[in-house]
């Protein structure tokens, strides 16, 4: 009731922008709102009303749970074929010396790293190498799957996809029903960027376009499967670029209904070729949250990297929007720290995500990669007599 009550008074307050106003009326009305209102959100929309519109959505749809889940990541290579202006994290072929090249067998021993301990998910995602071809990915995703098979396996974007059916000479609903048929469960939603080619020209000319990108999650949405999407912000792009991006992300939900989360990326500028342009305040990171909880009305979920934008700023999100903040990682990723994040080594035990969580009055939810609940922590007690660690065994809830 809260946020009903909140979300009235903006609508009452006499000062408030008509436009603003009749956005806030379709919210209430459970509404869809145009690309021109999108637009307007962030011309016009200052962080409190903001604020309120996407927490009364967020209650709306998954009240005051906050999901995260036990994951951790293999990144194959950070080497790669494709150059993109803001990439921190991958070095091109000529700079090998500064990169790695996991095996199969490096691969597979990352996954028995972690038998015997409750982890539901694993997630891989690196550069694009010629090596890394559609049989390799086909007999890893099957190798993990023979090991540990109720591992989930949400593997690589369509940046990947796209090159090696495009080597394999397959086209993208074979090679995606054949990928599904070795292992893959899920997709990340990597390679979005900004969908927008004025700006995807710019940044990351190369690799796989707006319309190939969703192609090819449209693909994999077909033969009953999920996966989620991203957005790059805060760079070159103007305002109405990012609502275009949302607005193509909205249309394909519309047809599918097989996006699960929208994640906005914010864009660090360490080390990479755009490293002169300054990066988004978090008053900008939050707005944007909120405006992407706005736009996108078919997306269930928003989610908040915390290993990206920092603890405190995933806590102050889960106001304005954003209703999962990702899992655990285990400190096997490195994407965000070479970009500049401020999590250098980013690890956080299951109690110190349950602990963020409760101290903003949020209700914690260990989820697997689909969003069936695991653990219920609200209630939850831990052993304060045994030293915090990344995971702890307990029992899965049907």
């Amino acid at each position: 009731m809260e946020a009903d009550n909140r979300l009235q008074l903006v609508i009452d307050d006499p000062h408030l922008d008509v436009e603003l106003r009749e956005i806030a009326l379709k919210v209430l009305d459970n509404k869809r709102i145009s690309f021109e209102e999108g637009v307007s959100l962030y011309e016009k929309g200052d962080l409190g009303f903001l604020g309120v519109l996407a927490n009364y959505i967020r209650e709306k749809k998954n009240g005051n749970y906050t999901y995260f889940n036990r994951n951790f990541h293999i990144e194959p290579t950070n080497l790669c074929v494709y150059d993109c202006k803001f990439c921190s994290y991958s070095r091109l072929i000529k700079e090998r010396s500064e990169g790695w090249e996991a095996s199969m067998e490096d691969m597979l021993a990352t996954i028995k790293k972690y038998d015997g301990e409750p982890i539901t998910e694993v997630h891989i995602v690196g550069g694009v190498l010629p090596q890394y071809n559609m049989q390799f990915y086909m007999d890893l995703f099957s190798a993990i799957k023979k090991h540990r098979p109720q591992l989930h396996v949400k593997a690589l974007t369509p940046v990947e996809y796209h090159y090696i059916f495009k080597k394999a000479k397959v086209d993208y609903a074979t090679g995606m029903r054949m990928m599904k048929e070795a292992g893959l469960e899920s997709m990340p939603g990597g390679g979005a960027e900004i969908f927008h080619p004025e700006i995807r020209d710019q940044i990351a000319k190369d690799k796989c376009n707006a319309e190939q990108w969703l192609a090819i999650h449209e693909e994999w949405h077909k033969l009953g499967m999920h996966s989620n999407a991203t957005m790059l912000y805060g760079h070159i792009e103007a305002f109405h670029h990012r609502v275009d991006h949302m607005e193509r992300l909205r249309q394909l939900q519309d047809k599918t209904g097989g996006f699960q989360t929208f994640i906005p990326l914010k864009f660090r500028n360490k080390d990479n070729q755009m490293s002169h342009i300054p990066e988004s305040s978090v008053i900008e990171d939050l707005r944007n949250y909120a405006i992407a909880r706005i736009y996108l009305d078919n997306f269930q979920h928003i989610k908040a990297y915390w290993a990206m934008i920092s603890r405190d700023t995933a806590q102050l999100s889960l106001s304005f929007g954003v209703d999962d903040i990702d899992g655990t990682l285990d400190d096997t990723t490195k994407i965000y720290s070479m970009a500049g994040a401020e999590e250098k080594n980013p690890a956080m035990s299951t109690q110190q995500l349950v602990e963020l969580i409760k101290q903003v009055g949020r209700h914690p939810i260990e989820r697997d990669t689909l969003y069936n609940i695991v653990t219920d922590y609200q209630d939850y007690k831990f052993d304060e007599s045994n030293p915090k660690k990344s995971y702890y065994s307990l029992p899965v809830l049907n």
